[in-house]
């Protein structure tokens, strides 16, 4: 394990003196419940906690401003029973072989969301998201520490590596 004044780069005693005087965050409540346009962030596979039931989490993005990238999950149980539910929300986004659940989501899916809260046992309130639907496929933005094609072979490399489906093909 390292020490703290290792990572901060010799700023130790500026760090020390924004510590004290930050107020630590609020934790997050509950969003209310409602409808609310979000971005299709992640996908991935997932079983539950309790008995190890199969399934695909989906990850959405808030878009409104006031609670902006606050996140709400979708479970979808890969079990007999639950697999035509589960059917019904991956072919919305796209998803229609269990290959594809393998690979990441694609980016730009925007959705409207339908949140409900739970309240546990206990009295804590969670969000559930009751469904969604599509409404748009926005064109992402690039990304700008991306390689251009020709990057390598400018900069004195011995080959371009830009993907070429071509290149695929067998003869």
């Amino acid at each position: 394990m390292g020490k703290l004044s290792d990572i901060l780069n010799g700023s130790g005693g500026d760090f020390n003196d924004r510590w004290d005087s930050t107020e630590a965050a609020a934790d997050f409540g509950a969003v209310p419940r409602g409808e609310y346009e979000c971005d299709l962030v992640a996908g991935e596979l997932t079983s539950s906690r309790t008995k190890s039931t199969p399934g695909y989490r989906l990850t959405f993005s808030i878009r409104e401003e006031a609670f902006a990238k606050r996140r709400v999950w979708h479970d979808l149980w890969l079990t007999s029973a639950a697999l035509p539910m589960a059917k019904r929300d991956l072919n919305r986004i796209g998803v229609t072989t269990p290959e594809q659940m393998e690979q990441p989501i694609p980016r730009g899916i925007v959705c409207r969301v339908r949140v409900a809260l739970r309240t546990d046992d206990n009295g804590t309130q969670r969000n559930v998201v009751k469904s969604f639907d599509v409404l748009r496929i926005e064109t992402p933005e690039s990304d700008p520490f991306a390689p251009k094609p020709g990057d390598v072979a400018e900069r004195g490399g011995e080959a371009d590596t830009t993907f070429n489906p071509d290149d695929l093909k067998r003869e």
